[in-house]
């Protein structure tokens, strides 16, 4: 076991490193998107909405096995300065990952803006606050309520990253299938690579409790 722990250890940061760029582009792409549907904007909203529709109605594996295979049925992407990127497994786990996330957190990032209360939106406008300024102030609030509901998704994405491993992505579960081909010891190398797994969402969830009770003193 103590041998198994040790190799399986070898993925760990690939598994954070994965974790941490597919979370940070689906903040981004989830901010601009959430800024749109707040926006109401034409044609762009209708293009967020199927975006979210998509990438949420359909399974994460689905979404790998296109982002990483796709590409190669067309001679133009080939072809293309992208290729390069699109051919390596680590920058499709990562998009497709980010991608994922994005649409989940723009779905949360909308609810809090929605659940801020409208007293607060005519509270600024009575003060004579810019668009701008009462944007900033929902957001900061908004932020402050989406903690415990983002907790989740980080783990989630954590925990779905152990699907890069398909696609040849060697992070904590890719070593673990090589590990269990080589000794047929599967119970033993699962159960290690399951307590890894445990182990990095709890302490997730300690930190982000402790992020909970400081961003939400406000409410006691």
């Amino acid at each position: 076991m103590q041998d198994y722990l040790m190799t399986l250890l070898g993925g760990l940061a690939i598994t954070l490193q994965l974790t941490a760029l597919s979370l940070l582009l689906g903040v981004v792409l989830a901010a601009g998107m959430t800024w749109v549907l707040d926006r109401r904007i034409p044609v762009a909203t209708q293009l967020v909405q199927l975006w979210v529709l998509i990438f949420t109605g359909t399974p994460l594996l689905i979404q790998i096995f296109l982002i990483y295979y796709g590409p190669g049925q067309f001679e133009w992407l080939k072809a293309s300065p992208l290729w390069p990127l699109l051919k390596q497994p680590w920058f499709c786990a990562v998009l497709a990952l980010g991608f994922n996330t994005a649409a989940y957190s723009t779905r949360l990032f909308k609810g809090a803006l929605d659940a801020i209360p409208a007293g607060e939106v005519e509270a600024c406008r009575a003060l004579g606050f810019s668009a701008g300024q009462t944007l900033w102030m929902k957001v900061r609030h908004a932020a402050r309520r989406l903690v415990p509901a983002y907790s989740n998704e980080v783990i989630l994405v954590l925990k779905g990253s152990s699907l890069a491993s398909t696609i040849t992505i060697m992070d904590i579960m890719g070593l673990a299938q090589r590990l269990n081909a080589q000794t047929y010891d599967t119970l033993a190398v699962f159960t290690v690579a399951g307590a890894l797994y445990l182990t990095m969402n709890g302490l997730l969830t300690i930190g982000f409790r402790w992020c909970e009770r400081r961003a939400l003193a406000f409410q006691s």
